[in-house]
């Protein structure tokens, strides 16, 4: 038969649903290229910048203020950012930067401060409130040019079209999901990463290692995506330990700090499910650690999705390392034995008890997780109030 008469398998036509790849125009990636930011923030024409970051990054960043300076640009600072930003800190750090008339924004930071800055750069002459662009497409624009540098790998957030708030008053993560959080370009500079700390670094290594499982094991998968959750998987899986025992590991890091691009990139098109839902209670209502949460969270999650895609399973299994057993049921359930000696490997807690949740606190987070809908649709089973709390139960 000739070439016209043979078509790609893709596991059955549903796998090749519709797609939207969002990310920024440019993405620059390798050692050292920070610096670059200030140039490409210059060809813009931006003259007064608002540098968004954290306490702990800023005296590491002393070379770009410089670079900014020589590239006839003036930083204007913002207050530091905190872990775990919480809506009415966003608010007063929206009014200030209305009142400080830059023109682009450039976030340095992990998670948290790429996300403030996401919505900074979005609401700063908009007439929206952040409260009504909860969701998915309800922005209407970004007002400012937005450049984004991570120094943690991570949440990816600096290719996503996502962003993310903790509602204080309901204790819950809310989300931002707009092409208008896309930024204008990502400087990934793996050096950026070396100083965080090794709690930091297992965290939001394995926060990026959800978001390239759950992008794969997802209802509304697709083989683009694939590429990205799978490189991101072995990437992360093979280089995590060592980058936690020695932060200074530039081959760890680099490999890391691709593996959170890699996870990033999966956000926009298909994004997370269930873990991630469940994992939003934990840091509302008890500021647990997001990486943290989730990977507390995934090996019960997984196995309450095993039976709905079991060869999916059986693929992130492979992808870690693990050897393929004579059932895709085994070698998935190796896969997440292999996930839980990891964490555990990395020092981070393995029960809701470790982190002093009671555990009657456990209906309660069923209830919110499950008001988090925008993800909890994606996920490869339907999940019920009393799913969520056998799942809590089970990683009690």
């Amino acid at each position: 038969m000739g070439l016209a008469g043979k078509t790609q398998n893709f596991e059955g036509s549903e796998r090749m649903n519709i797609v939207t790849l969002q990310q920024p125009a440019r993405i620059v990636f390798g050692n050292g290229c920070a610096g670059q930011a200030a140039e490409f923030l210059a060809q813009l024409g931006a003259k007064r910048v608002l540098l968004v970051t954290s306490k702990s990054v800023r005296p590491q960043i002393l070379f770009l203020v410089e670079a900014l300076k020589k590239n006839g640009i003036e930083t204007i600072e913002s207050g530091f950012i905190p872990p775990e930003p919480t809506l009415n800190f966003f608010e007063a750090a929206l009014q200030s930067t209305r009142q400080a008339s830059v023109d682009a924004v450039l976030a340095v930071g992990g998670g948290s401060v790429i996300d403030v800055a996401k919505l900074i750069a979005a609401l700063t002459g908009s007439a929206q409130k952040v409260q009504d662009v909860f969701g998915i497409n309800l922005l209407a624009a970004r007002t400012l040019p937005l450049v984004c540098l991570p120094t943690t790998a991570g949440t990816g957030a600096e290719v996503s079209p996502i962003a993310v708030l903790l509602d204080e008053a309901c204790e819950l993560k809310k989300g931002v999901v707009s092409p208008h959080l896309v930024a204008d370009a990502a400087f990934v500079d793996p050096l950026l990463t070396i100083g965080v700390p090794p709690d930091v670094t297992a965290a939001t290594g394995l926060d990026a290692l959800t978001h390239c499982i759950e992008a794969f094991a997802n209802k509304f998968a697709h083989p683009i995506v694939d590429n990205y959750a799978l490189q991101g998987i072995k990437l992360i899986s093979q280089n995590l330990l060592a980058a936690v025992r020695d932060g200074k590991n530039l081959e760890a890091r680099a490999a890391l700090a691709l593996g959170s691009v890699y996870g990033g990139l999966c956000l926009g098109p298909v994004n997370t499910a269930a873990v991630h839902a469940l994992a939003y209670p934990l840091g509302g209502k008890f500021r647990i650690a997001h990486g943290v949460a989730n990977a507390l969270l995934l090996p019960h999650v997984l196995r309450f999705n095993f039976s709905a895609a079991p060869e999916r399973h059986a693929e992130i299994s492979t992808a870690l390392g693990v050897a393929r057993a004579h059932s895709a049921l085994i070698t998935a359930e190796r896969g997440v034995e292999f996930l839980a000696q990891l964490s555990r490997a990395c020092g981070v807690p393995q029960t809701l008890s470790d982190l002093k949740i009671p555990r009657t606190a456990i209906p309660e987070m069923a209830q919110s997780a499950l008001t988090v809908q925008r993800l909890l649709k994606n996920n490869l089973r339907p999940l019920t109030a009393a799913d969520a709390a056998q799942i809590y139960e089970a990683a009690y």
